[in-house]
């Protein structure tokens, strides 16, 4: 595929695709270079992508995928876990706000907030 039709099945603008391979988040096993030295992408990066989407959607950094992704950069599988571990108790911890924001704003429809509107 190439980087237009990538663009087409992921959402990503042309422009990101090509920022996520200059900050090495597209490993090379998801893209070759054909004899006019075009990027030729594989059809396993659409499902690729959309994981990196999914993780940049729960924070995760620029910099923090670029060091789960790129072996050249030597972290243990302990490192990642490591960060991997540590995003899953911050999303706990906004699912911990998010219930009691939800309960309150309940309460505030039942009448039962102590809160200036009445809704």
């Amino acid at each position: 595929m190439k980087i237009n039709d990538v663009s087409k099945l992921t959402g990503l603008p042309i422009s990101t695709l090509r920022f996520y391979e200059r900050k090495n988040l597209i490993p090379d096993v998801f893209v070759q270079r054909d004899a006019n030295n075009y990027r030729i992408y594989t059809k396993e990066i659409v499902e690729y992508l959309n994981d990196v989407k999914t993780l940049l959607s729960v924070e995760f950094s620029i910099e923090e995928l670029s060091l789960l992704v790129n072996q050249e950069l030597h972290l243990s599988y302990e490192e990642k876990k490591k960060m991997v571990e540590q995003k899953i108790k911050e999303i706990e911890g906004i699912q911990k706000q998010l219930r009691k924001s939800k309960k309150f704003l309940k309460a505030i429809l039942e009448g039962k907030a102590n809160f200036q509107t009445m809704c």
